[in-house]
């Protein structure tokens, strides 16, 4: 039996979860990139190339640093805005960055605007929307993160980046733990 990698799909209509499938979280000071476990530093090599290489790269702030509700959380928003700024910079003609925030989880029905959100229970709408090749989801819920890392592996070919506050996500494509301002601001670096 060969080992589950968290690949881009779309994987099928109904995604195992991963660490249903044997991915665990990474320790601290390491990452894992497509369920591997990894030193933090290859991680942050490849999230780059990443974006760098996208066509739409794009940042999902969600509401833990969206909401200026400490001043913990308003740091965190200027570091992903430096983040997001930095990107602009550094891509080539014909790419287009996109900061698109996730405010809240509540259903946006009957119809979202996927041009200025994301609906956190149909991701794959904005990505399918906006043309979304690799996305980054930070101060996202962790149930809420998990749930729609798994509907955009399951029905999309996004390459997933995780930058969790907590011990990070295994359905991401990528992911980083404990995040800071300070692993913000050295991705965007």
């Amino acid at each position: 039996m060969t080992q589950y990698r968290v690949l881009p799909g779309p994987e099928h209509f109904l995604p195992p979860s991963a660490a249903s499938m044997g991915i665990r979280l990474p320790n601290p000071g390491e990452a894992h990139i497509n369920g591997v476990i990894v030193p933090e530093e290859k991680a942050y090599e490849e999230a780059a190339k990443q974006f760098l290489m996208a066509k739409v790269p794009t940042l999902f702030p969600g509401p833990l640093v969206l909401w200026a509700w400490n001043e913990k959380a308003a740091k965190k928003a200027t570091a992903i805005r430096h983040l997001y700024n930095t990107l602009k910079e550094s891509v080539q003609p014909g790419q287009t960055p996109m900061l698109i925030p996730m405010p809240d989880y509540r259903p946006k029905y009957p119809k979202i605007n996927p041009e200025v959100e994301i609906n956190p229970n149909h991701p794959n709408l904005t990505i399918w929307h906006n043309k979304i090749d690799c996305c980054m989801f930070i101060g996202v819920h962790c149930h809420q993160a998990n749930l729609s890392l798994k509907i955009i592996r399951g029905g999309t070919s996004c390459y997933t980046i995780a930058m969790c506050a907590q011990a990070g996500h295994e359905d991401a494509m990528l992911s980083f733990r404990d995040a800071s301002v300070e692993k913000i601001m050295k991705l965007a670096d």
